[in-house]
């Protein structure tokens, strides 16, 4: 089996030759922590995932439609002041934050643009047309013949943009929450916006007739008590948007729609799947206790799970990375689940963990597959 045939096989409960390989990447400073404890130093992310010997993970499946759901142009990425060990920094989408210089963590929001109405209608709804050429790629012809040949041998992820996550950030965490009390009538039109934006970017990819094996979506919505927006708000303003896009996505033949949303997502997944999202994506364990075994029982073959190997767990002993693998191994036989770190791999990760977790999953979920094996790469020049 390719790549593509391999991963609609599993997310279908399909028979197939052994589960995808899949990874979701590291913080930035995980792999210059990893050059200290033996990895060569020419591996950065961009490499990372063929010097590991792991098959096309999402982000890979996605940059090959290469489309921008959301604001397009984007802002000017700047440097406003610099602080010494910091940075005052303009994000691409108009936020101004300070970050670190070295080993940076999230980036602290310090300014927003988007502060009222006027604001809003000023800098962000303009940069939400659909039909705005900056966010399709400038090769599009190129794009399209490969999304649609039949022989292609990977899967393609289409942007599902975000209703939530993406006004969060623009407004701020606290302003948002006060907006959904104080204003609804904007919060609703900010999510119209950005839900038409979306729908009409996704109208141009999929009437390509190409067919698209699964969209990407992201929110970041909830925290370890719990959703951000209150269920009832959730059902109110966004469910309806949700659905227009999987309907959209349905009627093209694309059914396996993922969330990308960390924390204690436990109260809106029964709202996702209302909504027509099925796959909660990376699936953060967490204090709250999240498990992709428990969430089978509950919810069946109707969610389909990504993620949800407990980072934790990669930062302890080898003996327990082995066990927690061989626990999720009947899931990822099952099907409808493919396993990796629940987010980014963190720094606190040694080197030598991930490696024996690398060994671990192909001799258990990949049936002792061996594509590209760890070090291949270390002959080739810095």
């Amino acid at each position: 089996m390719n790549e593509r045939e391999r991963f609609i096989a599993a997310m279908h409960y399909q028979p197939r030759d052994r589960s995808p390989l899949w990874d979701f990447g590291f913080w930035e400073d995980t792999l210059p922590v990893w050059h200290e404890q033996g990895l060569p130093a020419h591996i950065d992310r961009l490499n990372s995932e063929e010097y590991f010997g792991m098959d096309s993970g999402p982000e890979t499946c996605a940059d090959l439609v290469g489309v921008e759901a959301g604001l397009a142009p984007k802002f000017e990425e700047k440097v406003i002041e610099d602080l010494g060990e910091d940075r005052l920094l303009q994000q691409e989408d108009g936020v101004r934050v300070l970050r670190r210089k070295r080993f940076p963590s999230i980036p602290q929001p310090q300014q927003h643009l988007c502060v009222d109405r006027a604001s809003w209608r000023k800098h962000y709804k303009p940069r939400l047309d659909p039909a705005n050429p900056a966010r399709y790629p400038a090769d599009w012809d190129a794009r399209v013949r490969y999304w649609t040949d039949p022989q292609r041998d990977l899967p393609l992820v289409v942007p599902g943009g975000s209703l939530y996550g993406w006004i969060r950030n623009w407004v701020g965490m606290e302003n948002l929450a006060l907006v959904l009390y104080d204003d609804p009538a904007w919060f609703e039109e900010m999510v119209e916006t950005v839900a038409d934006c979306i729908i009409g970017t996704l109208t141009r990819i999929l009437a390509t007739g190409a067919q698209f094996e699964a969209c990407g979506m992201w929110e970041d919505m909830a925290y370890n008590a719990g959703p951000l927006i209150s269920p009832r708000h959730f059902a109110q303003y966004l469910v309806p948007h949700y659905r227009r896009i999987t309907d959209l996505l349905h009627k093209h033949g694309v059914d396996v729609v993922w969330i990308d949303c960390d924390g204690n997502i436990e109260k809106l997944i029964p709202l996702w799947l209302e909504a027509g999202v099925n796959c909660m994506f990376p699936l953060e364990i967490g204090t709250w206790g999240a498990d992709p075994v428990r969430y089978r029982r509950e919810y069946g073959k109707d969610l389909l799970i990504m993620g949800g190997f407990d980072k934790h767990i990669l930062a302890r002993s080898q003996e327990e990375i082995a066990a927690e693998v061989h626990r999720l191994t009947p899931l990822v036989e099952e099907g409808g689940y493919i396993g990796f770190c629940d987010h980014r791999v963190p720094p606190d990760v040694p080197y030598a963990n991930y490696l024996f977790y690398l060994e671990t999953v192909r001799r258990e979920w990949g049936k002792d597959v061996d594509l590209k094996p760890a070090g291949w790469m270390q002959t080739q020049p810095a």
